[in-house]
């Protein structure tokens, strides 16, 4: 707002002078007799000391607390009786009415130095306001003058004896004194009173007096006289003031404001009338007054001011005044008034002619008024109205600079705009740093179910509506952004002339444009906007244009020739760009990123880029050119590695070339081999084939050695067919052979649509994962292409075939048996058995005969595995055993041989037996997951009474408190293949508590299934479930375990065309939570009315508190603009609402308007009754109202506002993933020391920490605390992680197992506490101070949801994370050494992050080192190897930023509790 005088946009408030509070001066420099002007304050003198007169403190303190009052401000919606306070002396003079002294006999016809009527203003003879004229008022002249003045005392004069008489004579000498001092003091006052009386203005003075003289009889009579000598009027004129405290001047200086703020506003309104004479004379007659004699002002005009530029000027005074009186509605009509009438004046050229001194004046003027315009709609809330003002002035305004020459092909057009939009951007910024909120522009249909969450509505759903986006008030990023975009068009307009008039234009203000730094300007806006972006974001949309406005900043910095600046923000856009496609935004930023490449002379990165670029490439001729540059740059350039490939990774990237990676067959038993065949094309619009490809290496998992062609140019055979090519690998080399494979020639070179076809085969000796990977080499690097994988897996709850093919290679006949036994499994919830010949276990089965097996003969059986609960691998032993028999003895398939066991094979000679051992290892996958979403409808019923005796039959339900809760079940195919869902049946398991009462899958069922779904297909249903809780678990907080479950019935779709095994998959019900309201009121309003027909509505009020009574006051506002004649009840109560009772009342609404119209406003409260003490003995007590409390209203209609989707937490990602999956796999095998653990809590990280700082051996055990399974509970009967369970005992408490592991391993170092006691009880003082401060304040910033919440949480954690930084010695707490000050404090700091993407935290607001800090905790291995994906965790995060999480954390902190 600097391109605007301040005068014209700040808020305007009374003005105060206060006289007579000059500090004395040092003792080194004389006082200055010089008269201070109004408005300059003196430079503060250093505090005074103990020996210092009091009163000197008393001077200073006073000055302090009346310039704190009030601050000049542009943004300041409050109304309170506060003063805008200034400091003069005592000899302050008032600027003069009039240019001729009073009494002149021209004084009557003279007119203000400031009107266009006199030859010396600088409006004359045609100006409008001078920002002067504001000045005047809010600096220059007050509306209330106060005058501090010490009142005289004469010295104590202490008789030698009490007993002594006074002296008659001193007595009199003393009163003389004082009399003469006070008729001084009293001349002094009437003359500053002379003065006021002259301007109208107030006089208040205050006399400084000693606490004795407070209590000098003589007191009264003198401050009588001194009014009476003065002229001072009886109403707050004359106070007296003795040295207090600070507390007590703060309260003076308030209640001196509040005494004289009526005259304030009696001042101004005295000016308002003054000035409405003059409007209506004006009005009545035009030529009221004889102008001056034009004087000649050289080129200037000496035309008078028109009869429009008179209204200006008085419509603009009367909303100054009113401004300063407080009252904003009046104000407002005089500025729009004003504003209507200036759009008159510029609607003509003969007004105002363009380009003229007063044209630019107008113009400044006009902006102001619309500034103050739209800031008034804001402050009474109006924020369309605001809105829609400040876009028809800006509309306005562009018409008009068409006609006057000034439009869009100009930069002085583009540079008024972007002023316009920063102006409103930065009153929106200090408007929201105060109490100004942005709507969300809600669907009507949502509002009770989707967007109850108070989620935005995207930019489809506003158009759907009929809503213009630019109609709906945005937050400040947003008109930051529209000033950056138009300072960019005002930069290329400034450019465009310069190039044409070649640095010589003459266009009006070329010269001062020239001076302008556009590019800083650009910088500077969009940062603005960007910061407002991540702090106003919340939906993917506005996260997108964040990143848009991240790109043109770096876009801006390359244009500013900061290119090292701009490569940093394309690195970080360009990762998400790549992550989601964006091909269109990468193509532009990858030229720009090359741009800045080339400027720094990066060879690798220009390389890199246009390798990348080839990939993106629109058309054959553009990817021709970008390997021309890359191999202009790969000959000619020296690269930075000498010695180094370049590598180049495009695994998120478009590939150089289209992979497909295709197996004959998807599943093949161990040890078989299959043909597989790798696809590589360039598509038709790239054209490879001058990129010289030296060779083509394609990589395998673990286990192989990679194939590796090199390039051979095609013979003149060869060249006749090249648009698919063949290469024949071959079968694939495992490593634990000695010879490598070869290398085989391939045409390496591909023009438009070629393909490469690389076919060979693979065999494996264990099930899993295969990986292949494609990399490109050329002379100076190496391009990767990505990777390929397959995964054959089994499902959870299917019977998965395992095929046991043996083959007799033996000369002999052979008696064979199979043992098979499944390894427990050491996935936490997991569930399994085997399936073998009618034989069913979860661990051996013994003794499987295949019969006697001839020579050459094969012979199958199948194992069926069922895994369930977990995924995660499942592992078999096989033991297949074989003795040699004589032909006949045992015929194959014999069913009445006994069949032998292992065991009886040890009869038998060794040479005639064998045996043969293989381990198989099985992934499992879920073949099917469920989530649920829970809305809890309250019943419409009426409580029962409490004498019903119904409520004690067998059969009685009563679901009042409980209400329906609607459950929708989401089941979602998440196997790797497709499956066939045969049937969905819900299971009903009705309990005391919960019945079903109805499921969508009961009537639609024949209608879905069988059907087929493949991954990523959903299918839902819908139960609604009658809650009736008891009275104890309702105040308890219990939760209802769910009453049923759906069993889902399908099968797997073989590659070959046919179904597997039926299988059967079940999910529970989620458990329920119950609603806690303890005083609610239902309003039942039907959803459609007729127009002058009676419609009844209802309101019941319910008492569900368990012991407490309400009084509740009912109250219906109606007002003039609603559409409804209402009978019924307008202000009254109810009677007493006792626990369990309700009462009902009704309303009839007649309908006066069409359309969609709002319901009368009810209010319900919960009116408390107070009793007041007794005034004194006989007095009785008297009881009186309090305000009491609100009660929530809801409409019984739509009531779904208590969502609770507390299954979001339960079905969290199972496992560790990143660095910490890693961590976790190295410590799965068996140690005396078993830590369970969950991988996203931060408390558990701290004991992980520990356990990885010391090197302690120790087993890793997941454990899901939302799911408290009872081996678990028996560890921690709490159900909270961490704990461990040592040697056979359990331990729980997070800081408490860190102090454990560093007591029970001595030996293992480094240790976390220090050796010094004194030093290790410093550190548990700051160990307690992060878990009862730093991290309480860590999770409130979490939570919380308004932008007041956020803001005192954020400063509260900046507090005490300073507090501890400051006793920091060193890299870490204690100094060198990392100890369990920095564990405490560590996985908080590592997920700093989401505060600062979601909350505005920023790390260096803290100060003292604290970013440092934090970076090497984050930066610690032991931290990074136990820190899951960030992605992982923000899901976690989410439901905290909803304030949704289901915690005991979460709980804790909403019910204002301490930490479990």
């Amino acid at each position: 707002m600097n391109s605007y005088p301040a005068e014209l946009l700040v808020q305007l408030a009374p003005v105060m002078f206060v006289a007579g509070l000059d500090l004395p001066p040092a003792p080194s420099t004389s006082a200055s007799s010089a008269p201070q002007s109004p408005g300059q304050t003196q430079t503060p003198s250093p505090a005074p000391t103990k020996t210092q007169d009091p009163f000197a403190s008393l001077v200073a303190r006073l000055r302090d607390a009346l310039q704190s009052q009030r601050k000049v401000a542009i943004w300041a919606p409050e109304r309170t009786r506060e003063f805008q306070m200034i400091l003069v002396g005592k000899d302050v003079r008032f600027p003069p009415r009039k240019l001729v002294p009073p009494e002149d006999l021209a004084y009557a016809s003279a007119h203000s130095p400031l009107s266009p009527l006199t030859p010396s203003s600088p409006l004359y003879p045609d100006g409008l306001i001078a920002p002067i004229w504001i000045r005047k008022h809010t600096a220059l002249v007050p509306s209330v003058f106060v005058l501090f003045l010490r009142l005289f005392e004469a010295p104590v004069v202490h008789a030698r004896s009490p007993l002594d008489p006074s002296d008659p004579e001193h007595e009199r000498d003393k009163t003389e004194e004082e009399r003469r001092r006070d008729s001084d003091l009293s001349a002094e006052v009437a003359a500053r009173k002379k003065i006021t009386n002259e301007r109208g203005i107030k006089l208040t003075v205050v006399l400084l007096a000693t606490r004795r003289m407070l209590d000098d009889p003589s007191l009264d009579s003198r401050l009588t006289f001194i009014r009476r000598q003065s002229g001072l009027d009886s109403r707050a004129a004359l106070f007296v003031l003795s040295p207090v405290g600070t507390s007590e001047l703060n309260d003076f200086a308030r209640s001196l404001q509040d005494a004289l703020y009526e005259p304030a506003v009696e001042y101004y309104t005295s000016h308002s009338k003054r000035v409405r004479r003059k409007r209506n004379r004006h009005s009545q007659s035009v030529s009221s007054y004889n102008p001056p004699p034009l004087v000649s002002m050289g080129v200037a005009s000496t035309r008078p001011l028109r009869p429009e530029g008179w209204t200006v000027r008085y419509e603009y005074k009367m909303a100054c005044f009113a401004e300063f009186r407080g009252e904003d509605e009046v104000a407002l009509k005089h500025y729009q008034d004003a504003y209507a009438t200036l759009m008159i004046m510029f609607g003509s050229t003969a007004i105002l002619p363009p380009r003229t001194k007063r044209w630019a004046e107008a113009k400044v003027l006009a902006d102001t008024i619309n500034v103050k315009i739209t800031k008034l709609y804001l402050y009474n809330h109006e924020r369309s109205l605001a809105l829609s003002h400040h876009n028809s002035h800006m509309r306005r305004f562009a018409d008009f600079s068409r006609g006057w020459g000034i439009g869009e092909e100009t930069f002085e057009y583009w540079s008024w705009m972007a002023r316009q939009h920063r102006v409103l951007a930065e009153l929106l910024e200090q408007g929201s740093n105060s109490s100004l909120t942005f709507p969300t522009n809600s669907l009507p249909s949502l509002t009770v179910g989707a967007s109850s969450a108070g989620t935005p509505v995207e930019l489809d759903a506003i158009r759907a509506l009929g809503l213009n986006p630019s109609h709906a008030l945005q937050h400040p990023g947003h008109y930051y952004y529209m000033a950056a975009r138009c300072t960019e068009a005002r930069r290329e307009r400034f450019l465009a002339n310069e190039g044409i008039s070649q640095g010589t234009s003459s266009a009006p203000g070329y010269a001062n444009e020239k001076k302008v730094d556009h590019l800083t300007l650009i910088l500077e806006l969009y940062t603005k906007s960007y910061e407002l972006f991540k702090k106003h974001s919340s939906t993917t949309s506005q996260g997108r244009l964040t990143l848009w406005i991240a790109y043109r900043i770096a876009r801006t910095y390359y244009e500013s020739e900061k290119f090292d600046v701009a490569i940093r923000f394309f690195e970080r856009i360009a990762k998400t760009y790549r992550r989601e496609k964006w091909k269109h935004m990468l193509r532009p930023l990858l030229s720009t990123w090359y741009a800045c490449a080339q400027k720094l002379n990066d060879v690798e990165l220009m390389a890199t880029l246009l390798v990348e670029m080839i990939g993106y490439a629109q058309d054959v001729d553009e990817s021709r050119t970008l390997q021309e540059d890359l191999l202009g740059i790969l000959k000619n350039s020296v690269p930075v590695s000498a010695g180094k490939p370049l590598v180049v990774d495009l695994k998120e990237s478009d590939p150089l070339l289209d992979t497909m990676l295709v197996f004959w067959a998807p599943e093949v038993r161990v040890g078989e081999e299959v043909a597989f065949q790798l696809s590589l094309a360039t598509p038709t619009n790239m054209d490879l084939s001058a990129l010289p490809i030296d060779s083509v290496t394609i990589t395998f998992s673990d286990g192989y050695y990679p194939v590796v062609l090199q390039h051979s140019p095609p013979t003149d055979v060869q060249v006749a067919d090249t648009v698919v090519r063949l290469v024949k690998v071959g079968k694939l080399v495992p490593e634990d052979e000695d010879e490598e494979p070869e290398e085989i020639c391939a045409d390496l070179r591909w023009k438009p649509g070629e393909r490469l076809m690389v076919s060979g085969s693979i065999s494996s000796e264990a099930p899993g994962l295969l990986t292949m990977g494609v990399i490109l080499a050329s002379p100076s690097g190496f391009f990767n292409l990505g990777e390929t994988t397959v995964l054959v897996l089994s499902l959870l709850d299917e019977e998965y075939p395992i095929a046991i093919d043996i083959t007799n290679v033996d000369e002999r006949h052979l008696d064979v048996v199979v043992d098979v036994l499944l390894q427990p499994t050491e996935v936490d919830q997991a569930a399994q058995y085997i399936i073998f010949d009618d034989q069913r276990s979860s661990g051996l089965i013994k003794g499987i005969r295949l019969g006697t097996i001839a020579p050459g003969v094969s012979a199958t059986k199948t194992l069926y595995l069922v895994g369930s609960g977990a995924p995660g691998d499942r592992m078999l032993d096989i033991s297949i055993q074989s003795t040699s028999v004589q032909p006949g003895s045992t015929s194959k398939g014999d069913d009445d041989a006994e069949p032998r066991s292992s065991s009886s094979l040890s009869a038998h000679a060794a040479v005639d037996s064998c045996e043969k051992l293989q381990t198989i290892v099985i992934p499992t996958s879920g073949a099917l997951t469920a989530t649920y979403d829970v809305v809890y409808r309250r019943s419409k019923n009426a409580m029962p009474a409490l004498a019903d005796l119904s409520t004690v039959e067998d059969d009685f339900w009563d679901d009042s408190y409980g209400g329906v809760a609607v459950v929708t079940t989401r089941i979602e195919c998440s196997a790797p293949c497709g499956l066939v869902v045969e049937n969905l049946k819900l299971h009903r398991q009705d309990n005391p508590l919960a019945k079903v009462l109805d499921c969508s899958s009961d009537e639609s069922n024949d209608d879905m299934f069988p059907d087929e779904y493949f991954p990523g297909d959903e299918f839902c249903n819908v139960s609604r479930i009658s809650l009736s809780p008891r009275e104890e678990q309702v105040w308890g907080e219990e939760k209802i375990p769910g009453p049923g479950n759906y069993e889902v019935v399908w099968r797997r779709m073989l590659p070959a065309g046919g179904l597997g095994r039926q299988s059967t998959t079940r999910f529970a019900l989620p458990t329920l939570m119950i609603p806690q309201d303890e005083l609610i009121a239902l309003l039942e309003v039907p959803s459609v009315a007729k127009l002058h027909v009676s419609t009844p509505i209802h309101l019941t009020v319910r008492n569900r508190h368990s012991s407490r009574s309400a009084n509740v006051a009912v109250t219906l506002d109606l007002d003039l603009s609603d559409a409804f004649i209402v009978a019924g009840l307008r202000n009254g109560r109810l009677p007493i609402l006792l626990p369990g009772s309700e009462e009902k009342l009704s309303w009839n609404l007649i309908p006066i308007e069409c359309g969609h119209v709002k319901t009368p406003r009810i209010k319900v409260m919960d009116v408390r009754r107070a009793v007041l003490p007794s005034q004194g003995v006989g007095v009785p007590s008297t009881e009186v109202d309090v305000e009491g409390e609100a009660v929530k209203v809801v409409d019984s209609a739509g009531d779904s506002v208590v969502a609770i989707p507390q299954q979001d937490d339960e079905n969290i990602h199972p496992t560790a993933t990143g660095n910490a999956a890693k961590t976790v796999a190295e410590h799965q095998a068996k140690q005396d020391l078993v830590f369970y653990s969950g991988w996203f809590c931060p408390f558990n990280q701290r004991v992980w920490i520990s356990l990885e700082e010391k090197g302690i051996p120790y087993q890793y055990a997941e454990v899901n605390p939302y799911r408290k399974e009872k081996h678990f509970l028996d560890i921690n009967p709490k159900g909270l992680v961490p704990a461990i369970e040592y040697q056979g005992k359990a331990l729980y408490e997070s800081l408490i197992l860190c102090e454990f592991l560093e007591e029970a391993y001595p030996n293992h170092k480094p240790h976390l506490l220090p050796a010094d006691p004194f030093e290790r009880a410093h550190a548990r003082l700051w160990i307690d101070h992060t878990s009862k401060t730093i991290i309480p304040s860590w999770y409130r910033l979490l939570q919380a949801q308004s932008i007041e919440q956020q803001d005192a949480a954020r400063q509260e954690l900046y507090d005490a994370q300073r507090k501890l930084v400051q006793e920091v010695k060193g890299p870490y707490f204690t100094g060198k050494e990392f100890g369990l000050v920095d564990v405490a404090i560590a996985p908080w700091v590592a997920r700093e992050y989401i505060l600062a993407e979601h909350r505005g935290y920023d790390r260096t607001q803290v100060g003292d080192g604290w970013s440092e800090y934090a970076e090497r905790l984050a930066m610690r291995e032991s931290v990074s190897k136990t820190t899951s994906d960030e992605d992982k965790l923000q899901v976690i995060y989410d439901r905290y930023l909803r304030d949704e999480a289901q915690s005991e954390v979460a709980k804790a902190l909403r019910a204002g509790r301490s930490l479990p």
